[in-house]
């Protein structure tokens, strides 16, 4: 049985009132001890997702922290970090403590919640940065929306890095993406849909950097999904600017054609790209210019997205496909199999802050157990939890979570 994230090898775990105890080749048979087999298996890290929208409070009926849960326990993840995009917003305090809170009482799952950048994630007036800090919240960001404004942007990460924390943002230009479902290209056109050019990306980076620059402050751009947009990032992280990014599977394992005739579940924020595209996220996951992985996870219902494309919410549930669509680059050769996890794990565990992410004596045992060969199918309507709207709908993957435990407490499996 694999021990970690950051080495692969055989071996046993111990683990002792809900922390690791030890870990090694052999550690013979404790008094007492419940003994798990797992031959041929792989034990890593609890999942650690950088980014995913719950429904509640405000929008239950697309998903609830319990069904979340659920899902985040059957995809191996235990913790997330969750965007402020509920109703209320999460820009006070009290919701932060509230978030934290409930995550808690699923004793399955750590919530670890944003809080938004700028009050009713409105772009205008900035929420109270201090007091979320204080009250548990691992970043601010304004979730799916772009921070329009160039001087609000400069206010939030000069007012930010005051409390040594960053700002996350959605990069797109948000006069140019406005109303659009897809990327402007000869598909979207032949397809008669609103589209985008894959540029509104790399502007929106592009200023955003600039501004980092000037105000000193921590910057992190959420999903990105165009070579253009991972270049200026690349080369500010060699400027030593303090620039992080992450994507998302979609972002990587499919491209535009996968909105077929026009798939609702395949309309997403930002739209599937190009095939040079996808190739270019797959290659800033190898040289390390992506910092994490994150499910992207946004719950919509069956109404959300029985709609005509352009008038269909954008998203895609992604807790429970997570592992799997990350582990098809370890198939084919793009990553290797410690690579893929340290950016579900080890890597935004850091970014967080958290004791999270990594297999060392002492830490909480949150644990991830799975068959990196055992097959199976992805079926909307089938996946567990409550969100169905999957952009992997009929895909074949490889890599089942046989077992989650969160502190030691096995909560699946």
């Amino acid at each position: 049985m694999d021990a970690s994230a950051q080495s692969l090898h055989e071996g046993e775990l111990l683990v002792q009132d809900g922390k690791i105890a030890d870990f090694g080749p052999s550690l013979g048979n404790p008094d007492g001890a419940e003994i798990i087999e797992a031959e041929g298996a792989i034990l890593c890290p609890g999942l650690v997702d950088l980014r995913a929208a719950i429904g509640e409070p405000g929008f239950e009926y697309r998903e609830t922290i319990a069904s979340a849960a659920q899902a985040a326990a059957a995809g191996g993840i235990t913790s997330i970090a969750v965007l402020p995009e509920t109703d209320p917003v999460i820009d006070d305090p009290a919701l932060v403590r509230f978030l934290r809170s409930r995550g808690e009482e699923t004793g399955s799952l750590t919530l670890l919640p944003y809080g938004a950048a700028t009050r009713g994630l409105e772009g205008k007036e900035l929420a109270e940065y201090g007091l979320m800090k204080a009250a548990g919240a691992v970043a601010f960001t304004d979730g799916s929306k772009a921070i329009a404004s160039s001087r609000t942007m400069r206010l939030a990460l000069f007012y930010a890095s005051g409390f040594d924390m960053r700002i996350v943002q959605h990069p797109e230009d948000v006069e140019l993406a406005r109303g659009a479902a897809a990327t402007a290209g000869p598909r979207a056109t032949w397809m008669g849909l609103p589209s985008v050019y894959a540029a509104a990306e790399a502007i929106c980076v592009a200023r955003d950097i600039r501004l980092a620059e000037l105000t000193n402050g921590a910057l992190h751009f959420a999903h990105v999904t165009t070579a253009e947009a991972l270049e200026h990032i690349r080369r500010a992280k060699e400027k030593g600017l303090n620039i992080t990014c992450d994507t998302a599977p979609p972002y990587f394992d499919l491209n535009e054609t996968a909105i077929g005739d026009y798939r609702t579940y395949a309309k997403l924020s930002p739209p599937l790209r190009v095939e040079a595209d996808r190739l270019a996220v797959v290659e800033a996951l190898k040289d390390g210019t992506i910092d994490a992985i994150a499910s992207d996870h946004q719950p919509r219902d069956a109404d959300d997205k029985r709609q005509p494309f352009a008038e269909a919410a954008p998203g895609g549930c992604g807790l429970a496909t997570l592992l799997s669509v990350t582990l098809a680059r370890v198939q084919n050769g793009d990553l290797s199999l410690p690579q893929a996890l340290a950016l579900l794990t080890a890597k935004p565990a850091a970014w967080l802050g958290i004791e999270a992410g990594r297999i060392a004596k002492g830490l909480p045992a949150d644990l991830c157990l799975f068959d990196p060969e055992k097959s199976w199918q992805v079926q909307a309507g089938k996946l567990p939890g409550k969100a169905q709207n999957t952009p992997f709908d009929g895909r074949a993957l490889e890599g089942v979570v046989l077992g989650t435990w969160k502190a030691g407490r096995r909560v699946y499996g």
